[in-house]
Parts: C-alpha cells; sequence; structure tokens
C-alpha cells in the first residue's frame, strides 16, 4: 500500500499543520527552500525552530537548498525520519554519510532534466530517491508525464542492485492522473495542493490507498 506525504510547502499552509496530524498520513513532506538553488524561499531555520512538537507524524523532509548541512541539528530537534538532498549539489558521498551520522534515512532528490541515470552509484547509499514530477519550488503545477518513465527505469535499477530504496514522487499529483501514476507502483507519494483543497481529505487519502 502507497505512503502518503503531507506537503508543506508555503507559508500560508502552516496553519494546517493541527488539521493536518488529525488525517491518516504517513508523513508530513516538508520542503525547505533558500532561495538561491531554487528562487522561491521557505522554511528559514528560525521558523523551522518554531514548530518543535508540533508533529504527530514523521517527517519527510525535502532541502532545495546549496547547504544541506546548515539544517541537520535543527531536524534532528524535529520528528525528522528522511532527509533528501539534491544531486544537483552533491559533489561527493560525505554529506550522506554525514545525514546518517545524525540518525536520519537518507534520501536523493533529482531535477526533472537531470537523467535518472545518474544517481544509479548512490543507491547502495540511501534509503529514498524522491522524482520530482514539477519543476520544484512552487506548488500548484502540473503533473510531468515522462516522469513516470523515470519511475519504471529506478525501480529496475534498484531490483538489479537488490536493495531497499524507497521511491517516492511529488509534483502535480491528483486523483485523476494518479489512475496513470499507480500502474508504476511508487511506494511514496507526495500530497500537496489536491490534499489541502479537499473538502473530505481522509476520504481522498483512502482512494490514493485503494489504486
Amino acid at each position: 500500500m502507497v505512503k502518503i506525504s503531507a506537503s508543506i510547502l508555503s507559508k500560508r499552509n502552516l496553519d494546517t499543520i493541527n488539521e493536518l496530524n488529525q488525517l491518516d498520513i504517513d508523513y508530513f513532506h516538508i520542503d525547505v527552500m533558500d532561495g538561491e538553488f531554487v528562487s522561491n524561499i521557505s522554511f528559514s531555520l528560525e521558523e523551522l525552530n518554531k514548530f518543535e512538537g508540533s508533529f504527530q507524524k514523521p517527517l519527510d523532509v525535502h532541502l532545495m537548498v546549496n547547504n544541506p548541512d546548515n539544517y541537520f541539528e535543527t531536524l534532528k530537534r524535529l520528528n525528522t525520519e528522511y532527509v533528501t538532498i539534491h544531486y544537483e549539489i552533491l559533489k561527493d558521498e560525505e554529506l550522506l554519510n554525514k545525514i546518517k551520522d545524525y540518525g536520519f534515512k537518507c534520501g536523493i532528490s533529482l531535477n526533472p532534466q537531470t537523467p535518472i541515470e545518474s544517481i544509479y552509484p548512490y543507491l547502495q547509499k540511501i534509503d529514498l530517491v524522491l522524482i520530482m514530477s514539477v519543476d520544484p519550488g512552487y506548488g500548484g503545477q502540473p503533473f510531468l508525464f515522462n516522469s513516470l518513465s523515470r519511475i519504471k527505469s529506478l525501480k529496475e535499477e534498484i531490483n538489479n542492485q537488490q536493495v531497499n530504496v524507497l521511491v517516492s514522487i511529488d509534483g502535480g499529483i491528483n486523483l485523476i492522473n494518479y489512475q496513470e501514476i499507480s500502474k508504476y507502483k511508487p511506494d511514496l507519494v507526495v500530497l500537496g495542493t489536491s490534499l489541502i483543497d479537499s473538502l473530505q481529505p481522509n476520504d481522498l487519502i483512502s482512494k490514493f490507498r485503494e489504486m
């Protein structure tokens, strides 16, 4: 059964945390942006510190930043399970090792233009791959359907290497396009606008799980 991560991308969604705590989600997906790696900004260290103790579900944190290790101490004080960094800023395995040293599970994300094969050498070192199905930085964008072939190729390589790595997908996902997405069996789905705007969010979550 697919796991659901509820996205908290922009400041306008902060008031929904208590409501989301009551839903049948598996994770909170926190998008941290520094205004450099992507042009948008969300969740400074000061803002993150204010949420200590607020999240009743574990955090799945996506760091869209140039210097992710600046955030690790703060994330350690939160209920953080996954820390995902971008392949595009990864210079070597040292940063991956540092994430593990903090006790986090380690993820790598790729921009839509980055070849999926780029991360194959790292699969033995990580726990999760986050495939961006929109250009990162802003919510509400349409789903990029070429992401499906990327899921397929990645799943095949994970099987070839016989590693336990989850495949997560984030961006533009709704019930209509998930009918096709579900055929590719992602392990974790990030829901943002479609969940926040839903009048019956638990019913929506159940429908995703049933596909």
